[in-house]
Parts: structure tokens; sequence; C-alpha cells
């Protein structure tokens, strides 16, 4: 039997815990949680439990949801990699859960430790556990992050695969990934990242002139430095591009400091990502080309966001780059090899070709969040499609 909801309301409860939201820290997760939780008020009372992001009371509401502090605001990221003090204080913090009123509950992956606790949480209350992966990082990636404890990291992200009822997969290659790792295939399901195509096709481009946009966290993965030194080829081959690239992050400062020296800090705007999520898509429809260098993305919203603003994408082939599969989808995109040269090369063919169609492929309406709303409703509450 369903529980009312804290307003009295004959509708079940949802609580969602993750450690960042929008608009207060960007990046596909937060883009991912603000644009589902307000959707799935259509099938429940929706609850957030995160940290203290915003200022005054513990507990807002916005778009219909509401939103609870269970621990400070402390720093996602220390010394250029992930903090395991805000990991550990915010996994604590989980157990406040112990004391709320829900029917199932909903987890982002990251930085697992929560997961262990939410287990904990939801086996005493006796509900559902489920959880949205938005990549496999697997024993290489941890290595190369943190060395030789990276083995630990890696045994700590494959027990936390086993821990939920279901997995929600952030795209259908991590669904495969995950595949591999949890011995309950069935209990892996896709329900995409995606964009809202309605609400792009409203957007009308910047004014400003933008040749070249990248958008993500300024960490080391995102291989902003090989846009910058793919910005200085071209400049050397008389090809002066204007290079904006809107993030915030650890690698802020490297970055400046490397536009200095390849001799393009003229020519690179390192802007912070807080902005109306509206400019965003505006400076995306205003550039020319949108680049994606990463060589680790789960799904790539930003690259998607991109194609559904008709602006052609460059992205590279590295292995863990799932955002490869989009652009490959798009009859605009390149997917070249991670280096420099290769980007360069992508990005100088699409300039010389400019074509004044935008118009994206109808394959993109089906990536819209209203159709993964519904898919982890079905799994939270069981909600009819």
């Amino acid at each position: 039997m369903r529980q009312k909801s804290p307003q009295g309301s004959s509708k079940p409860v949802i609580a969602m815990v993750t450690d960042a939201i929008a608009p207060y820290h960007r990046g596909g997760k937060e883009q991912r949680y603000a644009e589902i939780a307000p959707r799935l008020t259509r099938y429940a009372d929706v609850h957030v439990y995160t940290m203290h992001w915003w200022p005054g009371p513990r507990t807002i509401e916005r778009d219909g949801v509401t939103y609870h502090a269970i621990a400070p605001l402390l720093p996602l990221y220390r010394h250029g990699r992930r903090s395991i003090t805000q990991a550990l204080v915010f996994a604590a913090a989980c157990l406040r859960l112990l004391f709320v009123r829900f029917d199932a509950l909903e987890a982002d992956h990251m930085p697992y430790l929560q997961l262990f606790v939410l287990r904990l949480v939801t086996w005493l209350r006796r509900k559902r556990l489920v959880v949205t992966w938005h990549e496999v990082w697997g024993p290489g990636a941890w290595r190369d992050y943190l060395g030789r404890p990276g083995r630990i990291a890696w045994w700590i992200e494959r027990q936390a695969m086993r821990l939920p009822d279901a997995i929600i997969a952030a795209s259908a290659q991590t669904a495969d990934r995950l595949g591999t790792h949890v011995g309950r295939r069935e209990s892996v399901v896709a329900a995409p990242n995606g964009i809202d195509v309605d609400r792009i096709r409203e957007v009308t481009p910047c004014a400003e002139e933008i040749d070249v946009l990248g958008i993500g966290r300024l960490l080391k993965h995102k291989r902003f430095d090989l846009l910058l030194e793919s910005i200085a080829l071209l400049k050397a081959e008389g090809l002066a591009l204007r290079c904006t690239i809107l993030g915030d992050g650890p690698e802020r400062q490297h970055l400046c400091q490397q536009a200095a020296e390849l001799g393009i800090a003229e020519l690179v705007d390192l802007r912070s990502p807080i902005v109306p999520y509206h400019d965003v898509l505006s400076l995306i429809k205003g550039s020319r080309v949108f680049v994606l260098a990463s060589e680790r993305e789960g799904f790539g919203i930003a690259a998607l966001e991109a194609i559904a603003c008709g602006v052609p994408v460059v992205t590279t082939s590295a292995p863990d780059n799932l955002a490869s599969h989009l652009v490959s989808e798009s009859l605009q995109g390149v997917v070249c090899e991670p280096t420099a040269p290769e980007i360069a090369r992508a990005v100088r063919s699409l300039i010389d070709q400019a074509s004044n169609d935008r118009t994206a492929g109808a394959w993109v309406r089906g990536y819209d969040w209203s159709a993964t709303a519904e898919r982890a409703a079905e799994l939270l509450v069981g909600a009819d499609r």
C-alpha cells in the first residue's frame, strides 16, 4: 500500500539523492535531474536530497519539486580529483533518509560511497533502490586517475553496481557495459539522457560571433587542452578562430596558462557556466562548430544539444567517449582521432564547408526528456506509459 505524501496527497513519494544540482553546478547529471525531476511530479511527489547549495533555509521548492539540504556544501574536487572527504560526509548524511517518508528511492551513482548507505536505508525501510549510472569507469580509468589506489576504487565501483534493485543507464552503451559486470542483466534498463526538443527550437542564436564552442566541466579527461592546441594549430595555418569555452572546474587556471603559452589568449574566452539555460542554447546556436574533445563521456548531452541546434559537432573516437555514437548519427558530425592535429583538421573542414542548412535529423526527437521521465517513472512507481 502506498504511503501518503507529506503534503497529504495520495501520490506516491519519490526520494531522489544526488550531491550536486543545477543551476549551482553544471554537468550531465545535474542537467538530467533538472529536467526529469519536474516531469516526475506528474506521477509522484518528488523530493530531492542534496548538499546545501542555495542560500537560506534547508528546504526550498522549485518547479513543483522540494529540495532538502541534508549535508553542508563541500567542494566536490580537491587537487583536481573528487574529494574523498565530501564523499564520506555526504554518504553519512544519507542516513537522514531513515527518517524520511518515501515509496521509492532513486540515487545518482557518483561518488559511490553513498550507495552503500542508501542500500542499508532502503533495506531497513523495505523500499526499492534505483540507481542512475552515467558511465562505467573500469580498472583502466581508475588506474589512470588514482594510480595504484585505483584498484580499490574499481573494487568499490564494482561492488556498488550490485547494490541496487534496478539500474537506469544514461545511455544504451553504458547499459551494455554495466551488463558485463552485473549478474542480473535484466535489472539494467537504458533510459538515455536527452534534450527538450521544443524548447531548443524556440531559441534564437546569440548576436555575438563564435567560431568554435566547447561546453563542459574543466576536468582533465574533458581534454580542453586538445581543443586549445587545435586552435593554436589553425592559427599557425592562418585561420584565427574565436573559441569560447563554457565551463568551470579545477583545470581553469591551467587552461588559461596554456592559452597564453600557445599565443592564443586573445582568441579564447573562458566563461563561467552559471548562466540561464536559454542563454547556453543561444550560444550553441550562434556558434559555427561545436567541439567535444573529451576522452570519457557516458552520454554527451552537450553534443546532442548542439546537434539539435543544427550545429556541426566534432568529437573523438576515444574508446570511452560514448558521445561519438551520437555524433556519428549526425549528418554534419565528424568523429576523429583524439589528437590536436586531427581535431584541427576536422574543424577546418566544417568551417570551409559551412552550410546554411541547420536542420536536425528527425531521430533527435527520440531523445526528448519526457520519454526518459516516463521510463524512470515506470521503474520507480510503476507508472503507465
